[in-house]
């Protein structure tokens, strides 16, 4: 349900207040000094250039963005690369390379069906011969420009960039790696925290430059037992509770995990929570996890109006921009450590007023 203008201003006011987080640096690991929020760009910048491209992180980098945020599956050759998720037709154009067309099947992923192509499937010399492409051409046709031009990066590689970035711009560019489905692929035999926890020791990623999330706790637990000195963000969903909890039987839910008890538990293993911003609107939710020691970071922060609380929006279509600005006001205002964003150069032009 959407929140009018004023309902959330409101609301907002109305929670209680949220605890100063004390931040000595501008490291990955904390929010910068004072009420300054980290703005995060979402898979890069994905509301300008398709997700997870080295376009759409340059262009993030480029327009402020202080972490980009890269999604980890892994290939059938164990290899970790990037994607939304481990089915690839709506970001890749698998579907017109007629050699793998008998590689189309439906596998039951975190317990729903899912019919398509999977990265566990492919090798990574088979990935590289696909082409990114728009995930939502419907919503964002602009982008489309860009089809067929960026390959499926690794994570590797995208560490890469951002020290590129980092160079150039003269500032850490942290990264931002999720474990997608870590549970399903566990079961699968190609694990994803031995792999990411290598790769950070690899390129000695320290606090300033890594933060690993997922939704599944026992994912980030995993992480925490390599004592690799990273940040941890526990991601929070609006509905049921993390598949690896639900497989094993645990009836834990989000909103079990968001009451002051789950939040404690939580800081045992983790620096962070990322709540859907709908969960902060007229509730404790921010303040309690403050006093638990918490920093939290909100997802997902779109300029299209489908996205925005009915007030802030502008103009007839549901593509069409709208006040996205007040809606970072809003939440800037609140004292939020961080904002998860399709459009981090609006977030940086929010933060700056």
């Amino acid at each position: 349900m959407h929140l009018g203008r004023r309902s959330l201003l409101l609301a907002a006011a109305a929670a209680p207040a949220a605890a100063a987080v004390p931040a000595p640096a501008h490291a990955a690991g904390q929010a910068p000094t004072g009420r300054h929020p980290l703005v995060i760009g979402h898979r890069g910048a994905a509301g300008w250039r398709p997700e997870h491209t080295a376009v759409s992180y340059t262009y993030a980098v480029q327009t402020g963005a202080d972490w980009i945020e890269p999604d980890l599956v892994p290939t059938k050759d164990h290899v970790l690369v990037v994607r939304h998720e481990n089915e690839i037709s709506q970001t890749t154009d698998v579907a017109s390379h007629p050699e793998f067309t008998d590689r189309r099947t439906t596998k039951t992923v975190d317990g729903r069906p899912v019919t398509g192509w999977f990265t566990e499937d492919f090798t990574l010399a088979e990935l590289k011969t696909l082409r990114a492409v728009e995930r939502l051409p419907l919503v964002r046709n602009r982008n489309t420009v860009f089809d067929g031009r960026a390959e499926v990066l690794t994570f590797q590689e995208v560490v890469d960039l951002a020290r590129r970035l980092s160079r150039a711009h003269g500032r850490t560019i942290a990264v931002f790696p999720e474990t997608k489905h870590p549970t399903y692929f566990r079961s699968l035999g190609l694990p994803l925290e031995p792999k990411l926890a290598a790769a950070i020791r690899r390129n000695r990623l320290g606090r300033r430059e890594c933060v690993v999330q997922s939704f599944e706790p026992t994912s980030l637990q995993r992480i925490a037992a390599e004592r690799l000195g990273v940040a941890l963000w526990q991601a929070l969903g609006t509905t049921g509770g993390p598949y690896d909890l639900v497989s094993a039987g645990d009836p834990t839910t989000y909103r079990d995990m968001m009451t002051p008890a789950g939040l404690a538990r939580i800081a045992e293993y983790a620096d962070w929570i990322g709540p859907d911003k709908s969960s902060l609107v007229g509730t404790p939710v921010l303040a309690d996890a403050h006093a638990a020691g918490l920093r939290v970071g909100p997802y997902t922060f779109r300029a299209e109006n489908q996205f925005l609380p009915v007030d802030f929006r502008r103009g007839d279509g549901a593509n069409d921009f709208g006040d996205a600005f007040a809606e970072y006001a809003l939440y800037y205002g609140m004292g939020v450590d961080a904002v998860v964003t399709d459009f981090p150069d609006l977030a940086v032009m929010a933060r700056r007023g």
